[in-house]
Formats: C-alpha cells, structure tokens, sequence
C-alpha cells in the first residue's frame, strides 16, 4: 500500500498514457506466418481518413497533449501549490514515446529521407531529436547524476514544444489550442506574475 500512495501518480500517468496505444494496435494487422509482416487494416480509420491518416493523427494528437501538459505542470503548482517531479516525468516519457512512435510511422510509411522534404516535417526530426536526451535522462539516476545540469537539459523541453507547435501548425489548425495554453503558462511563469500569484494563493491559505 506504502509503493501506491507515493507512486500512484506516475502509475496512472503510465496507465493513461498507454491505453491509446491499443487503438493503433487495431489498425494493424501483424503476420508471423513467413516472418514478421506488418499491414494496414483497411477501413479503420474512421472520421473520414484513411487508415494511415488516422495513424498519423491519434499518435501525433497525444504526442503534442502529453508535451502540452508536461510543460502546465510549473504554472499548476504556481496557481495551486500542488507539484510532483516523478509525475512530471513520467508524463515526460509519455510525450517521447508518443513522440517516437509517430516519427516511426512516418518513416515506416514514408521512408526516413522524406523527413527533409518539407519544413513541418524538419521541424518535427529536430523536436525528436532533442526528445532523445530527455527520455533517457528523465528519472532519478540522471537527476543525481547531472545535478544542476539536469534542469539545464530539461530545459530543451520549451525548444522541443515550439518546434512540435510549428509541425502542427503547417497541417491543421488545431494547434492553436496548444499554443494558447503554452502561451499562458508562460505569462504565468513571468516573475512578477508569478509573485502575485503566489501571495495571493498564500494568503487565502492564510485565512483558511
């Protein structure tokens, strides 16, 4: 029970963050008879796409809300008080696996040089190669190991959303959500903002 009550978070970060995976699983069909042969499940993409646009848009969609919500995780804790670092990076990890797994899609479809083809795609290569660094440096170890320099690293996170925000933008317009809840995190990280809010938040606890 003890593991459960400190670790409950990342355990339904993880939980979340996995189910989705179960609806690209059917939209493949996996062959082992001669080999291992993956394939497309025709008319399984639904809302109007095709099977392979469907692909592309569920593990780009929860890519860029996992990448989105690691990055509200500051202006939370400076609205409410209520933080949790593990947490935090295992919604991390959830971001680069999504992330991975869209960009493997892509080239499993596409092929690896059509990367650099168009400047959303370039832009989404790069996002994914910062993300690299900070899923294999997101946990304890890397923490103590790196000291300062893991916030430094971590840091890339902001270079990873806006470069994510400007792939997304290209091809819909849904990005615009995104960017307006990044975009107010931001204001709410300003010092200045941040100082007043937290005096306010204090003092209402204050006369609690």
């Amino acid at each position: 029970m003890d593991f459960l009550k400190k670790n409950y978070g990342w355990m339904l970060v993880a939980i979340l963050g996995s189910l989705p995976l179960l609806v690209l699983t059917n939209m493949l069909d996996l062959n082992l008879s001669n080999g291992v042969s993956i394939t497309l499940v025709e008319g399984a993409g639904g809302e109007g796409k095709t099977t392979l646009e469907m692909l592309y848009h569920v593990s780009g969609e929860f890519a860029i809300r996992w990448m989105t919500a690691v990055l509200t995780c500051t202006p939370f804790f400076i609205l409410f008080g209520v933080t949790n670092l593990f947490v935090r990076q295992a919604m991390g990890i959830a971001t680069a696996v999504w992330s991975f797994v869209h960009f493997i899609i892509f080239i499993w479809a596409e092929g690896f040089m059509e990367t650099f083809t168009q400047v959303n795609y370039v832009a989404g290569f790069i996002a994914i190669l910062i993300l690299v660094p900070l899923f294999f440096t997101s946990n304890r170890k890397s923490m103590k190991l790196l000291k300062k320099n893991w916030k430094k690293l971590q840091s890339l996170a902001y270079a990873a959303i806006f470069l994510s925000l400007v792939h997304v933008a290209i091809l819909d317009k849904t990005w615009i959500i995104y960017a307006v809840i990044v975009g107010l995190g931001f204001i709410i990280r300003i010092p200045l903002v941040r100082k007043k809010i937290m005096a306010i938040r204090k003092k209402k606890a204050g006369l609690a």
